[in-house]
């Protein structure tokens, strides 16, 4: 029996994160989309930018999403590949939409 219990907190801090339907469809949106910015994301979601901002800052807490600044824009991409592998269990591999 494996005793590192530091893999399986890491794995339960991932699931954790994930389990939120607006923090799910952000993640699944930026695996189809590639990169967007918090701008887009309230569009899409239909939601105020504080609330949007304020998901993807726990995602960000938890290394799924990352950021990269290109000029005053902020983009988010998935930083974690498993996570890719995560929606692909629940959603399918080819639909990532």
């Amino acid at each position: 029996m494996d005793n590192d219990f530091e893999q399986f907190n890491e794995a339960c801090d991932i699931l954790k994160a994930l389990a939120h339907p607006v923090r799910l469809c952000i993640v699944k949106g930026l695996l189809k989309k590639g990169a967007c910015n918090v701008g887009f994301m309230k569009e899409c979601l239909d939601l105020p930018q504080s609330t949007v901002s304020q998901h993807l800052q726990k995602l960000r807490s938890f290394g799924i999403v990352k950021t990269e600044r290109n000029g005053l824009e902020v983009n988010y991409t998935i930083a974690d590949v498993r996570v890719k592998q995560l929606i692909q269990v629940f959603f399918g591999k080819d639909d990532q939409s």
